[in-house]
């Protein structure tokens, strides 16, 4: 039995022949991954050539409705399947991670979406936020999808891209996919986590992301707003961070032509020089935002270029979502907030997906529309040896299980972070961010993104 199945028709047979293509799970050189399959038929139910050919179109039609996991709606999640044929606009990105993304695009994904039925138009990023003013300005309407082939950071830029429209509600409606070509891939390595596949990277990891685009399943994704207190304003899907990962992160990229080697590479390298950084941290976890309503306020929380949000429900319309969950970052966090007592970190992380990198599952509770950040915060006084065991952990998912009591962890609905001077690194999605004080809350199911089940 196939695990993943889709099917075409050969148009040029006379005889009415489909192809049922899919994958079964394969293991290669100690690592699990798919092999593809082809099974081919011909229809010759009579001499008339056009009416086998709409036999096998309706066998053709059969196989993809039954290849698309049947997922009932459960806690208002919403599903949809891509139409066919479908239009996909593939943004690419030549050089991230190795370099390699145009050649495996060409030689894995490209065949795999011929055979799904999926045209592609692929435009090839010449400069950073290229995809950002392509998705910005473009319009969109002649496609289904949008497939990003890159690491995570291109996927930002089309997110953050598509939040500057004015019909932004309406462009965030069309499913995103990512493919991964970069050195984390910490998206795609999510999503193959939560389609319950097995843990793969590479070009395994590429095909199994390839495979979940030819399926054509999507649903809702939350974004993060985040706000610096220099008055930008960024959507983000993956996280935001601030110390030792952050600086493992920017600081490898000097290595990345080594792919995702350069975070090993680079961790050794910070711990080598392990820093400390002061500030205070505050968050709003989520059993207190069930619980409480927010402290009433004089002025909401403020938007780029002086903006000021309208509480929920009367802003202006194609204005983005405001941030009913936080307050200025001139002002004092609402009472029911709780702040973290300690002021030296080695690191923060708020993430919203299970996974950090290709090999590091810092959130295994974490899910595409759970309606949570999930923050981490490291107290400073941890040993060398202690951070490394718990990223060494973090490749299997089991860092809380050592319950080091420098790692703290708790699901939230916003946060707030305070630097006391600007020292060191902040990173939103794996890009680099000036160092200032800056706060975000969770808006749930803001976008949508192809899934596996």
């Amino acid at each position: 039995m196939l695990e993943r199945e889709w099917a075409r028709v050969s148009p040029w047979s006379p005889g009415g022949v489909a192809g049922a293509y899919g994958s079964q799970p394969s293991k290669e050189g100690g690592a699990v991954g798919t092999e593809r399959l082809e099974r081919t038929f011909r229809v010759c139910r009579g001499p008339d050539a056009e009416g086998n050919l709409r036999i096998a179109q309706a066998w053709s039609r059969r196989i993809r409705e039954l290849a698309v996991p049947a997922v009932p709606a459960q806690d208002g999640d919403s599903y949809g399947v891509l139409p066919r044929p479908c239009h996909a606009l593939v943004l690419l990105n030549p050089q991230s991670g190795s370099g390699r993304a145009l050649d495996d695009f060409q030689a894995v994904v490209q065949p795999m979406l011929a055979e799904a039925d999926i045209a592609t138009t692929v435009f090839v990023t010449e400069r950073p936020h290229h995809a950002h003013e392509k998705v910005r300005d473009e319009d969109l309407s002649q496609w289904d999808t949008l497939v990003v082939v890159s690491g995570d950071g291109l996927l930002f830029e089309v997110v953050n891209g598509l939040m500057e429209r004015p019909d932004w509600k309406e462009a965030m409606k069309k499913p995103l996919c990512i493919l991964p070509g970069g050195s984390g891939n910490a998206l795609a390595a999510s999503i193959n986590y939560y389609a319950g596949y097995d843990h793969v990277a590479k070009k395994k990891l590429l095909t199994n992301c390839t495979f979940i685009l030819c399926k054509g399943l999507y649903t809702q994704m939350d974004l993060v707003s985040l706000s610096t207190a220099s008055g930008k304003r960024f959507f983000s899907f993956l996280g935001f961070g601030w110390g030792f990962i952050s600086d493992v992160d920017i600081d490898s990229e000097k290595y990345r032509w080594l792919g995702s080697a350069r975070f090993t590479l680079g961790t050794l390298q910070c711990l080598a020089k392990l820093r400390v950084y002061q500030g205070r941290l505050s968050y709003l976890p989520v059993a207190a935002e069930q619980s409480s309503s927010p402290a009433p306020r004089d002025a909401p929380a403020p938007l780029p270029n002086g903006l000021v949000p309208q509480p929920a429900g009367t802003e202006a319309p194609g204005s983005p979502p405001p941030d009913s969950l936080l307050v200025p970052l001139g002002q004092p966090v609402p009472a029911h907030w709780t702040v973290v007592p300690e002021e030296e970190f080695v690191l923060v992380y708020a993430i919203y997906q299970s996974h950090l990198g290709t090999n590091l599952l810092m959130a295994p509770a974490a899910r595409l529309h759970d309606g949570c950040i999930h923050l981490f915060y490291m107290k400073a006084g941890i040993s060398r040896v202690t951070l490394l065991k718990l990223f060494l952990a973090m490749s299997r998912g089991t860092h809380l299980d050592l319950n080091c009591p420098h790692l703290s962890y708790v699901p939230v609905r916003a946060f707030r972070l305070e630097p006391r001077v600007a020292a060191g690194i902040m990173t939103v999605d794996g890009e680099a961010l000036a160092c200032e004080p800056v706060q975000g809350q969770v808006h749930a199911r803001l976008c949508r993104v192809l899934c596996g089940s």
